[in-house]
């Protein structure tokens, strides 16, 4: 079963925006994210060339976005609105952080709009405005510089929002790129992990490479073998990288004259 995308019932609302730029580097990160619902209150310029310059091909967003006069106008059909603020407040209000707000802009799926808004670039949003708003979100900055870009702020938001539901696709079953892709056999390697079999044979063919050149004494072999198996045990050789290693230990072998070539397997494991 699909996990239903939130974005689509998703605003992002942005509160008297003096700067077209950053409303053109706002739908940029929105669009990144997989969101383009925005809705624009009272903007001091728009639609404008700096702000579809800024917007790096995300100009389908801009032509999309609704403009109106006031805040109310931008929520009024909205079930639940969500604000940013990095002020402390006389009275307090239910301040959320920016993954809470992605679990309860979810969690409305089907139930209403939700609006995500954000203030003006110098003083945010009003006392008067964030009493608008359900949850006040706190991105929790560096205190000692915690001022952010309209647009970084947004893409906070927004990102944690795609993570939210990349995960519900996840547990629905659905392939996301959530999962890390770190050796052979996680999805998305390019080359089958190299078998026992393989590995024990490029152990034997180096050993003898080692004994060739004197670097290695069969006869007094301290750790050196067991030491250089963890290494390579530990990084998980795919196929390809056995056939690269034993190519090498075979050009070694035959630049120090040392061997007639590749060993065989069953020589290479005595």
């Amino acid at each position: 079963m699909t996990a239903p995308d939130p974005h689509a019932h998703i605003r992002i609302v942005l509160v008297e925006t003096s700067h077209s730029g950053n409303i053109g580097a706002v739908a940029r990160a929105m669009k990144n994210m997989g969101l383009g619902n925005l809705w624009l209150v009272n903007p001091a310029s728009f639609p404008d060339e700096a702000s579809y310059a800024r917007s790096s091909g995300a100009s389908d967003v801009l032509d999309r976005a609704v403009v109106v006069d006031t805040l109310d106008e931008a929520i009024a059909d909205c079930a639940l609105v969500m604000g940013t603020s990095a002020r402390g407040r006389k009275v307090p209000w239910p301040v959320i952080s920016p993954a809470d707000c992605a679990d309860r802009a979810a969690g409305q799926a089907g139930a209403g709009e939700v609006a995500l808004v954000f203030g003006r670039e110098n003083h945010g949003l009003s006392n008067e405005e964030l009493q608008r708003c359900h949850y006040h979100i706190h991105i929790p900055s560096n205190p000692d510089y915690s001022s952010l870009n309209l647009a970084m702020a947004v893409q906070v938001i927004c990102y944690e929002l795609r993570m939210n539901h990349l995960r519900a696709l996840d547990v629905a079953g659905e392939e996301t790129s959530l999962e890390p892709m770190l050796r052979p056999g996680d999805v998305g390697w390019d080359i089958p992990q190299a078998s026992v079999n393989d590995v024990e044979g490029f152990f034997g063919h180096l050993e003898q490479v080692l004994v060739d050149i004197d670097f290695h004494r069969r006869e007094n072999p301290r750790q050196l073998m067991t030491r250089l198996r963890r290494l390579f045990q530990r990084a998980h050789l795919d196929q390809m990288e056995i056939n690269i290693l034993r190519g090498i230990l075979t050009a070694v072998q035959k630049s120090a004259g040392a061997g007639k070539g590749r060993p065989e397997p069953q020589q290479e494991q005595e």
